[in-house]
C-alpha cells in the first residue's frame, strides 16, 4: 500500500531545497551536515613515547592528519560542539527527511543499555510489554478537548492510502492515550480486571519545527507506560512510584543528578491532572525533562467511556496514569558527561566499558603482544565486562587512543611487550585525562585484573555522578524576589524561589526571561515562605530556567 502524508501548516518545511539536507536556517539548526568524520589527533610529525613499550612511535600523517579544529571546543559553542561529538563519536546521521535522524549501532546500543535496565524494573512492578497500531483515527485525539489542542500543532496526518481518499484521516502516532483508552475500554469491565498495567516500546511521531539530534526530532524512540486502577489513590501511587524509578535510573545508570518535582498547571501534559517530571542540568546549564510520569485522573476514561463495575455494583470510569522516556536521555548523557575529546559515558551505560589497545613496533613481538590482549579480553568477558580488543592494523596506537576516547570508552588497556614479559598491562581512565589517569604495572592475573578492572569502573561511575552534582548545585541560586529571579537566569543559572503567583505571572516570566518553572521539587525547605513575585504566603519553591 502506498501511503502518502498530508501535513498541516508546514509550508516552511516544504521549501525547494533538496530533500537530502536540512535547513538549518528552516529548523534552527546548525548540525553541520557535509562535515565528514574527524578527530583531533596528534600534532604533524609527532612522535609518542609509548607508557607500556617505552619506544617511541612515529605518528603517520598519511593516517591521521585531520583539519584543525574538527571538535568545536565546548566553551567555544556549545551546540556545535554537541553537533560534532554526535558525527564524531559514530552516534547518528541525518535521515533524507528533514528534522529525522539515523540512530547508528553505538548511539543504538547506548538506547539498549537503557531499555535492558528499565525493561527489568517495569517488569518487576507488574507491568507487562505489548505495542498498539502507530496509526491512530482522528476521531480518537478529538475527544479528549485539552489533548487534541495541546498536539494538533504537533501532528502528523495521513489522508491517502492505497491511491484513494480516506474516509477518516489517520494520526500518526504521537503518543497513545487515545488508542490505549479505545482498547482499554474493549478489555475492562470488572474491578477483578484492575489494575491492567502496559508498557509499549515504539517510534513516535511529532511535527518540531525546530529540531536538534536526540533532543527533538520528528521522530524518536521511547517507552510509554500506561496503566488503569480502581481508585484515585492507586493511580497517583503508581505515577509516584514510576518517577521513582526514572530518578533513581538518572542517579544509578547514567550517573545524572535529576531534580524530580511536579510541573506547574501550565507546563502539565495535555489531558493530565498532574505531571511529575525529571530535570536534568546539562553542561550549557540548560533544562532538560528527561522523563515524565503522568496522574490522568478520568479525563480520558470519561471521554471514551472506559468503566469498570466495582466492588458494589456500581459503574466507574477508571483513573488511569502514563508516563515515559525517550531517546532524548541520549542526549541528556552526552551534554551532561561529555567534554572537548568527545563523549564520557558511564560505565553502566557504555556499549563498551574497556578497550584493550595491543601495541607493537616489530614484527617479531607482534604474536606475543595480541596472545597476551586476546587472554585479557577472554578473561575480561568471562567475568561480564563488556570490552573490544582493538587489534586492527589499518590505523595507529594514537590514532586508536583518541578514537575510543572520543566514543568516551571508561577504561582502555594498553599491552605492550615489556608488559607481556612482566605480565602487566597499562589501564587509562577516561575521566581524568593525561598522566593523572594512567596506572602502570597492573597484573594479568585474572582475578586481580578483573577487580582491578571492576573498582575502577565503579569508581569512574561515582566520579562522573559527583562531578555532576557539584556542577548543578554550584549554578543553582535560590531568590527570593523577582528581580533576583531575572538576574539569575540572565546569568544562566537556575533560579529557586517561593511561588504561589498565577498563571499569568508564570507566563509572563516565560516572556520576560524565556525561562519556565521545571518544576516544585519533592524535596522543600521547611518554614513560611513569601512568593518572589506577589509577596502572598507561599506553600512551595519552584525552580525556573531555560530548557531545552
Amino acid at each position: 500500500m502506498v501511503v502518502s502524508l498530508r501535513l498541516p501548516s508546514l509550508s516552511s518545511l516544504l521549501s525547494p531545497a533538496s530533500p537530502f539536507t536540512f535547513s538549518r536556517r528552516a529548523l534552527g539548526i546548525s548540525w553541520r551536515q557535509q562535515r565528514p568524520f574527524r578527530l583531533p589527533l596528534l600534532a604533524p610529525g609527532l612522535s609518542v613515547r609509548s607508557s607500556s613499550t617505552g619506544t617511541e612511535i612515529h605518528v603517520d600523517n598519511s593516517k591521521n592528519r585531520v583539519p584543525e579544529g574538527a571538535i568545536t571546543p565546548r566553551s567555544q559553542d556549545f551546540n556545535a560542539w554537541y553537533l560534532d561529538i554526535i558525527a564524531n563519536a559514530e552516534l547518528a546521521d541525518y535521515g533524507p527527511v528533514r528534522g529525522t535522524m539515523v540512530i547508528r549501532p553505538y548511539g543504538y546500543a547506548i538506547w539498549e543499555a537503557i531499555q535492558e535496565y528499565l525493561n527489568v524494573k517495569f517488569k518487576e512492578t507488574g507491568h507487562e510489554n505489548m505495542y498498539f497500531p502507530q496509526f491512530i483515527p482522528y476521531s480518537f485525539i478529538e475527544k479528549e478537548a485539552s489533548h487534541v489542542e495541546g498536539f494538533s500543532p504537533e501532528l502528523a496526518l495521513v489522508t491517502i492510502g492505497g491511491g484513494k481518499e480516506l474516509e477518516e484521516k489517520l494520526v500518526v502516532r504521537p503518543t497513545s492515550e487515545t488508542i490505549v483508552n479505545h482498547m482499554f475500554t474493549q478489555w475492562i469491565h470488572s474491578h477483578r480486571d484492575l489494575p491492567l498495567m502496559i508498557n509499549q516500546w515504539a517510534n513516535v511521531t511529532r511535527w518540531e519545527m525546530r529540531t536538534k539530534p536526540f533532543v527533538r526530532t520528528l521522530e524518536f524512540l521511547w517507552q510509554e507506560g500506561h496503566t488503569a486502577h480502581a481508585s484515585p489513590e492507586e493511580a497517583e501511587k503508581e505515577a509516584i512510584q514510576m518517577i521513582d524509578i526514572y530518578t533513581k535510573f538518572a542517579y544509578e545508570q547514567a550517573a545524572i543528578p535529576v531534580i524530580a518535582g511536579r510541573k506547574s498547571k501550565v507546563e502539565t501534559f495535555a489531558g493530565a491532572d498532574k505531571t511529575y517530571t525529571i530535570e536534568a542540568m546539562m553542561g550549557d546549564r540548560k533544562a532538560l525533562q528527561a522523563g515524565t510520569s503522568h496522574n490522568l485522573g478520568q479525563n480520558f476514561s470519561r471521554a471514551f467511556g472506559t468503566q469498570f463495575t466495582d466492588e458494589n455494583g456500581q459503574r466507574q470510569h477508571v483513573w488511569q496514569t502514563s508516563w515515559a522516556i525517550s531517546t532524548r536521555f541520549v542526549g541528556g548523557i552526552i551534554m551532561t558527561h561529555g567534554d572537548d575529546g568527545g563523549l564520557m559515558l558511564p560505565p553502566r551505560l557504555a556499549p563498551i566499558q574497556v578497550v584493550i589497545v595491543p601495541i607493537w613496533k616489530k614484527e617479531g613481538v607482534k604474536a606475543e603482544v595480541l596472545n597476551a590482549a586476546a587472554s585479557v579480553e577472554v578473561n575480561l568477558r568471562t567475568a561480564g565486562i563488556k570490552v573490544k580488543l582493538d587489534d586492527s592494523e589499518q590505523r595507529t596506537p594514537g590514532w586508536k587512543f583518541n578514537f575510543w576516547e572520543m566514543k568516551g570508552v571508561p577504561l582502555r588497556i594498553e599491552i605492550g611487550p615489556k608488559d607481556v614479559a612482566n605480565q602487566s598491562v597499562v589501564i587509562s581512565r577516561r575521566d581524568i585525562p593525561g598522566k593523572q589517569g594512567k596506572v602502570f604495572g597492573i597484573s594479568m592475573e585474572p582475578s586481580i585484573l578483573e577487580a582491578y578492572v571492576k573498582d575502577t569502573l565503579d569508581e569512574i561511575q561515582s566520579s562522573l555522578l559527583e562531578q555532576a552534582k557539584t556542577f548543578r548545585d554550584s549554578n543553582v541560586v535560590d531568590v527570593s524576589s523577582y528581580n533576583e529571579l531575572k538576574e539569575a537566569i540572565s546569568q544562566g543559572k537556575w533560579a529557586r524561589g517561593p511561588w504561589s503567583a498565577s498563571d499569568k505571572d508564570e507566563l509572563k516570566v516565560k516572556e520576560e526571561t524565556g525561562a519556565t518553572i521545571r518544576c516544585f521539587p519533592f524535596e522543600q525547605p521547611q518554614g513560611p515562605k513569601t512568593c518572589l513575585m506577589t509577596g502572598n504566603a507561599a506553600e512551595e519553591v519552584a525552580i525556573f530556567a531555560k530548557s531545552y
